[in-house]
């Protein structure tokens, strides 16, 4: 699904309004999928129907689209056998469809929000942080050859146009500087890469993964360094609408399992609670076969909750089966509280893929639940 990006609409507005203020005007977080509604196209480019994507120029931007994120998620193990979860994802937000020339450096058509998290998952902490920019003076951007995206310091490069990359992030409590390799070629979702996410035209994006990025390098928390190395996966996304009116969130899945299978679902949620026809996922064979999956094709459903402290109540462990397909899976988040409370608050963490009777580990992952609210009183 991935994911945010769409709900930045209402961001670009706030942030163009505080110039470059580095904080939102207001402490009280948004609701991802508040802002997800049909908001006009303002002069931006639809998704409307499949395009040829074209490697590697596709892994920089798509600046005729109002929105668009690069979305890194993964799983790895220090010297020690320590594990963690970590995410960062670099945010860009049109301002203007055809901005005018103007003269000033200040000037900007373009702002950039960025999240880095990391989860300390034998630790049991948490920690996550977030940065904001506009695209003057070279605060922020992203260009394609050489391959560069960037917020300040914060970056995701390449020495030249394609894989490998390197992640640079420091958050102050904690900093990653990780090399990623791809595993897996570039693998378009939906239809040809155009996911549709409402019955409605253009309600869609343009979206691939890299299912498999052989992660290694050092990451810092409590003032050490350590050397760290694990999985990763990357989801890309553009587009100018998503979601319907009906629909209030999404629940999203993302699993790299240990007999080399790569399972990605996402289920969007009607405001009765129901499942959207346009729900879609897949499942990527270790001998590169796929599998593409609808709702009818799978049951997700949510076993164990979590309530966070103004009563929002996340499912953080599911039962996961594909009778078709003979798998069947117990998916938990490895630490209960992952909440994302940001600009934007959303529960994204990582998980751990069980066998449902005998508990042993099969994989791991990363889930991302948006659209939960507290109980009103």
């Amino acid at each position: 699904m991935r994911r945010l990006g769409l709900a930045l609409g209402l961001l670009a507005a706030l942030l163009a309004m505080t110039a470059c203020a580095p904080e939102p005007p207001s402490r009280a977080p948004m609701r991802v999928a508040d802002a997800l509604g049909q908001a006009p196209a303002g002069g931006f480019a639809r998704a409307l129907g499949p395009r040829r994507f074209v490697f590697p120029a596709d892994h920089g931007p798509h600046p005729q689209y109002r929105s668009e994120w690069w979305y890194l998620t993964g799983n790895l193990a220090d010297e020690t056998r320590r594990h963690y979860g970590f995410q960062v994802t670099f945010f860009r937000i049109g301002l203007e469809a055809h901005p005018p020339a103007r003269a000033s450096r200040w000037a900007a058509s373009q702002v950039w929000m960025a999240h880095a998290a990391l989860s300390d998952l034998d630790g049991g902490r948490h920690l996550a942080a977030e940065r904001f920019a506009r695209d003057a003076l070279g605060l922020a951007g992203a260009r394609a050859d050489p391959f560069r995206v960037w917020l300040e310091d914060w970056s995701l490069s390449a020495p030249g146009t394609d894989l490998p990359w390197h992640l640079q992030t420091d958050a102050g409590p904690f900093a990653l500087n990780l090399d990623l390799s791809a595993l897996r070629a570039p693998l378009l979702q939906g239809e040809n890469g155009l996911s549709r996410k409402s019955a409605q035209p253009g309600n869609a994006s343009y979206y691939y993964s890299i299912t498999r990025l052989d992660t290694r390098g050092r990451l810092r928390i409590d003032g050490r360094e350590r050397q760290v190395s694990g999985l990763a996966w990357l989801d890309r996304e553009w587009g100018t609408s998503a979601l319907g009116p009906d629909q209030l969130g999404w629940d999203w899945l993302a699993l790299q399992l240990a007999d080399g299978s790569d399972f990605m679902f996402y289920r969007l949620r009607r405001r009765d609670g129901s499942t959207a026809p346009e729900s879609a996922g897949m499942l990527l064979s270790p001998d590169g076969s796929l599998r593409r999956l609808a709702p009818a094709d799978l049951t997700f459903n949510p076993v164990r909750f979590w309530t966070a402290q103004d009563g929002t109540r996340y499912p953080v462990a599911w039962s996961v089966s594909m009778p078709s397909l003979g798998r069947r899976w117990r998916v938990e988040a490895a630490l209960d509280d992952q909440l994302m409370d940001l600009g934007m608050r959303y529960w994204e963490g990582a998980v751990r893929v069980l066998a449902p009777r005998s508990g042993e580990l099969l994989g791991r992952g990363y889930l991302e639940l948006t659209g939960y609210r507290a109980p009103q009183p």
